[in-house]
């Protein structure tokens, strides 16, 4: 089948009742494992502009009292992962024999918030693109991983929602990957999710300023807008009840254009982006991983982490 028609033949499914994030993230990633992509670049950028907007959209689902609680006790616990995962990530890069810069950017995509993180910070960097290609290819594969296992795991240990939601939060790398998640998991998982996810990207701008310091850059630092635009979101919805019907709409385009978007992600997964990562940065993205997910995960279930 002409690969064009194909990849249309998965957006028109990502928008049909039956698709849901994780079907459609496994529909991209067949997609990319035997079809040549028609439109790569174009699909980068509707992904991250999908993403933003989704989330948003989102908002309009969530209660603004829930949301504060939720983020106060995450920006918390974000503040101590991420200071972990990054000395941590250091470490085994220099174990592994990782490129420097990109066994920095690693880390601090596995730190707080995936490609996002890697793409605000690599320019500040100096990295070549060949090492943002080596970072962004290495958490997007463990992001796919942790979409399509970590509900089961979920389920096999019997966490809560709010737990899960929290572990997802703290232990996946993008942001799409955490809404995923938690979607599959529940409307509770979702909310603590989506928000404590956020509390965490906003660690994206002291990142930033930091390392601009220390590498005396005048790279423009990316100010993630769209966490301000859901915070509106969710107080709009808790204060305009009046308005919830279309508001209920717009978080159901919120859903339809993250199915989407994980679609998206999962048609830039294939054979030439594994060779292109290579072993050594990929078994540091995966150690780092697990350490970070199952030390969250534990302190989850002994109940020291919670929101």
């Amino acid at each position: 089948m002409n690969s064009k028609l194909l990849f249309v033949c998965g957006i028109i499914f990502c928008l049909t009742p039956w698709a849901s994030p994780p079907l459609a993230l496994l529909a991209g990633l067949i997609f990319g494992a035997i079809a040549v992509h028609p439109y790569p670049a174009p699909s980068r950028k509707a992904s991250k502009f999908l993403l933003q907007a989704a989330v948003v959209g989102l908002g309009f689902g969530m209660n603004l009292h829930e949301v504060i609680k939720a983020g106060k006790g995450g920006f918390v616990y974000t503040a101590i992962s991420i200071t972990f995962a990054m000395l941590l990530g250091t470490l085994l890069g220099k174990l592994l024999d990782v490129r420097p810069r990109s066994a920095f950017l690693i880390s601090t995509g596995t730190a707080i918030c995936g490609g996002s993180a890697i793409a605000a910070v690599g320019p500040i960097t100096g990295a070549t693109e060949d090492e943002m290609s080596v970072s962004l290819g290495t958490v997007f594969v463990l992001n796919s991983v942790a979409l399509l296992t970590f509900p089961a795991i979920g389920l096999w240990l019997h966490l809560s929602q709010t737990q899960f939601g929290l572990w997802a939060a703290l232990a996946i790398h993008d942001t799409s990957s955490v809404v995923g998640a938690s979607a599959k998991y529940g409307a509770v998982a979702l909310a603590v999710g989506t928000t404590v996810k956020l509390a965490r990207a906003l660690w994206i701008v002291p990142m930033s300023i930091g390392t601009a310091a220390v590498k005396g850059s005048k790279t423009r630092i990316q100010w993630p807008w769209f966490i301000l635009f859901f915070c509106l979101a969710t107080l709009l919805n808790s204060l305009m009840p009046a308005f919830s019907p279309a508001f209920g709409v717009l978080n159901h385009l919120g859903k339809i254009g993250l199915t989407v978007t994980l679609f998206l992600i999962g048609t830039g997964l294939n054979q030439k982006t594994l060779r292109r990562v290579g072993l050594r940065p990929l078994l540091q993205g995966l150690v780092l991983w697990i350490i970070v997910g199952t030390a969250t995960l534990a302190l989850i279930l002994l109940n020291w982490i919670r929101v």
